[in-house]
């Protein structure tokens, strides 16, 4: 696990602040999820495995690489179908970048934004029997 460091030159008195690179995917997530069109993140088989046990991994669907106090981010994502899928991803990759950068004061240097699926509506099944008279 890295970990990032904030620069402040100010308080080097009391100490180092570091953060883990698993807040930051927190971060990441919770950013990316709340973009209008991302239906979920894309966690690969551990994530559905711990959401079967009912565990809620916040950090699902986020691959981050953290150096000193630059960050660079990957969101794996599910949209939903018949939106705009580029600007989704302009969309998430602008939160992303804002949320970490004011929540941390890392430097964002990449917020890469991977498209795993489209999330198709289940139709909607009619009563047949309430058709026939």
């Amino acid at each position: 696990m890295s970990e990032g460091f904030i620069n402040d030159n100010d308080n080097k008195e009391y100490g180092n602040v570091k953060i883990s690179d698993d807040v930051v995917a927190i971060i990441a997530g919770v950013a990316s999820t709340e973009i209008p069109g991302v239906t979920s993140m894309s966690g690969g088989i551990t994530g559905g495995f711990s959401e079967m046990l009912g565990m809620k991994n916040l950090s699902k669907g986020v691959k981050v690489e953290l150096k000193d106090s630059d960050v660079a981010i990957d969101v794996f994502i599910t949209v939903e179908y018949g939106k705009n899928i580029s600007e989704i991803g302009r969309n998430v990759q602008q939160n992303v970048k804002n949320s970490v950068e004011t929540m941390t004061e890392l430097n964002v240097v990449e917020v890469n934004v991977n498209i795993q699926g489209v999330n198709i509506p289940k139709e909607t099944k009619v009563n047949d029997e309430s058709k026939v008279k």
